[in-house]
C-alpha cells in the first residue's frame, strides 16, 4: 500500500514505480523494521498518543508479523513500493484502519536510516566473529610454523631469513586494527534517528531518547536534519568493509604466489582447490584469487556510495535510496570470502624443506656482516659498503656469502675476522633478532601470546555486543 497520494490525482507511471520500487532488496531490513515499530509503539502508548487497547492491539499484530516474515509466510507483493509500505499493509490486513496508527511522529526518512543502522550494526558483529575465526586459524597456522626458517622479502626479492610462523602472524595484527576500527565504529554508529521525522522533528509528544534506548542505541540524534541525511556510517562501514577486503586480498596474493610450481611452498588442500575443465592436472588456488579479486568489488561499493553523497544539499534526498545495495552487497561479499580463506588457511600445508632451503639464498645474510662490523664499532654506512661489496665478490664468483675464504672477507675489510662466519648462518640470523616484534623463536613466542590475549579480548567483547543486540531485537 502507498504511504503517500492524497494531493495526487494521477497514479505514479510504470517507468516511475519501477524506478522508484525498492523493496526487492530493502526487504532485509524488514526484522529491524519491525523492531523500531515496536519501540516507537511504545513511545506512542506512554505519550498517549494511542489507548493502551489499540497499543495492545497493534503490538500483538507487529509481534505476529515478526514471526511471519521471519518463517516466510509474509512476504512483499509486486505492488509495494518497499518494506515500510509492505510492513504497514501487513499490518492493515490484521487489523483494519488502526494499522495506519504507527505512523504518527515517523516518517520513511528517519525509520530507513534508523532501520539501516540496526542492520549495518548486526551485520559488522556478525562479520567481527567471522574475522575472528580467521584469526584463529592464522595463529594456530603460525604457531605450527613458529619453528620454520624461510626468507622474508621486500620488493618481492629476497631480504632476510625469518620464521615462517613470523611471516603468518603479520596478518593476525593487520586483522586486530580491523576489529579495533569496527568497535569505534560501533560507537558512533550508535545514533538513533527516530524522533526526526521527515527532517524537523514532530509536534507530538515524544521522547526521541527513549525509543533510543528501547532499541539499544547510545543516544538520539541531537539534529533532526542531520539525523535523516547522515549516511557516513554507511561510508564508513564501506570503508572499513574495503580495508579487511584489501586485507584478504594480501592473503589471498601471498598464497597464489607460495603455491606456485616456481615456489611450491605451499600445497593448498583440494577442498579449497578447483580443477580445470582442459587441463586434467591443474590444481588452482581459487579462493586465495576470489579472495584478491573481490577486494575490487568493495572498494568499487565505497567509491560509488561516496560519489553518491558528495553533492547532497539540505535533508533527505531519494539519492539516498543507493546507499542499501552496496552496503548489503559488500556485507555479503565478505560473508562469502571470510570462512572460505578461514578454512583455506587452516588446511594449507606448507613444506619446510623449500623454505628453509629458500632462507639464505639471493644473500639474504647480507645484513649479517653489516650488523657484526657495527658492533665492532664500524660506521653502518661503511658496514653497509663493505657488505655489498662482499656480494658483489660472492655473486661474482657464483658463490654464497658463507663460501667466501677467510683472505677474501680480510682483503675487503679488516675487521671481516673469520668469527664473521659466526653470524653467516640462518640459525644465527634469526635467534639474534629478539627484539619485540621481532622474528626470534623467543620474540615470536612473545608476540603468540600477545596475539592470543588480544583476539581473545576482542572475542568477548563482540560476543557480548552481539548478545547484547540479539537480546533487544527478541525484546
Amino acid at each position: 500500500m502507498a504511504l503517500w497520494g492524497g494531493r495526487f490525482s494521477e497514479e505514479p507511471a510504470d517507468a516511475v514505480f519501477a524506478l522508484s520500487r525498492s523493496v526487492h532488496f530493502d526487504w532485509r531490513l524488514a526484522p529491524y523494521d519491525l523492531r523500531s515499530s515496536l519501540a516507537h509503539l511504545g513511545v506512542l502508548e506512554s505519550s498517549q498518543l494511542l489507548t493502551a487497547d489499540v497499543a495492545a492491539k497493534i503490538r500483538t499484530a507487529l509481534q505476529e508479523l515478526t514471526r511471519e516474515v521471519a518463517d516466510g509466510t509474509f512476504i512483499y507483493k509486486d505492488s509495494d513500493e518497499d518494506v515500510h509500505s509492505a510492513l504497514e499493509r501487513g499490518l492493515s490486513e490484521k487489523l483494519g484502519d488502526i494499522g495506519g496508527s504507527l505512523r504518527a511522529g515517523r516518517s520513511r526518512n528517519d525509520q530507513v536510516a534508523a532501520d539501516l543502522r540496526l542492520y549495518a550494526i548486526d551485520a559488522m558483529l556478525q562479520t567481527s566473529t567471522m574475522i575472528i575465526a580467521l584469526q584463529g586459524a592464522l595463529m594456530a597456522k603460525a604457531a605450527e610454523y613458529s619453528n620454520a626458517p624461510s626468507v622474508g622479502f621486500t620488493h618481492m626479492q629476497h631480504a632476510q631469513p625469518v620464521l615462517f610462523g613470523h611471516e603468518i602472524a603479520k596478518h593476525v595484527h593487520a586483522f586486530n586494527r580491523d576489529l579495533d576500527r569496527i568497535d569505534d565504529w560501533l560507537n558512533r554508529a550508535s545514533v538513533s534517528p527516530l524522533g526526526s521525522g521527515a527532517l524537523s522533528g514532530s509536534s507530538l509528544p515524544l521522547s526521541p531518547e527513549a525509543t533510543a534506548t528501547a532499541l539499544g542505541f547510545k543516544r538520539s540524534a541531537g539534529n533532526s536534519i542531520d539525523g535523516v541525511s547522515d549516511r557516513d556510517f554507511v561510508a564508513e562501514a564501506l570503508f572499513l568493509i574495503s580495508l579487511v577486503g584489501v586485507h584478504l586480498s594480501r592473503i589471498g596474493e601471498e598464497w597464489c604466489i607460495w603455491a606456485t610450481t616456481e615456489f611450491g611452498w605451499a600445497d593448498v588442500a583440494e577442498a579449497y582447490s578447483t580443477g580445470s575443465s582442459i587441463m586434467p592436472q591443474k590444481k588452482n588456488p581459487d579462493v586465495a584469487e576470489l579472495a584478491r579479486g573481490k577486494a575490487g568489488r568493495l572498494i568499487g561499493n565505497l567509491t560509488g556510495v561516496l560519489a553518491m553523497l558528495k553533492g547532497l544539499p539540505f535533508a533527505y534526498n531519494r539519492d539516498l535510496q543507493e546507499d542499501k545495495e552496496p552496503l548489503f552487497d559488500s556485507f555479503d561479499t565478505l560473508a562469502l570470502v571470510l570462512p572460505a580463506v578461514t578454512g583455506m588457511v587452516a588446511t594449507t600445508e606448507f613444506n619446510r624443506e623449500k623454505m628453509a632451503a629458500a632462507a639464505p639464498a639471493g644473500y639474504s645474510l647480507a645484513t649479517e656482516i653489516a650488523d657484526f662490523l657495527v658492533r665492532a664499532h664500524i660506521p653502518f654506512s661503511t658496514a653497509h659498503e663493505v657488505a655489498g661489496k662482499c656480494v658483489a665478490r660472492a655473486e661474482a664468483q657464483g658463490k654464497e656469502l658463507h663460501e667466501l675464504s677467510d683472505s677474501e672477507f680480510f682483503a675487503i675489510h679488516p675487521q671481516l675476522t673469520p668469527e664473521i662466519r659466526t653470524v653467516l648462518t640462518v640459525e644465527g640470523a634469526l635467534t639474534s633478532r629478539t627484539t619485540f616484534g621481532g622474528t626470534a623463536p623467543s620474540a615470536l613466542a612473545r608476540q603468540l601470546v600477545i596475539l592470543k590475549s588480544e583476539v581473545t579480548a576482542f572475542e568477548a567483547n563482540f560476543s557480548a555486543k552481539l548478545a547484547a543486540f540479539s537480546g533487544m531485537m527478541s525484546a
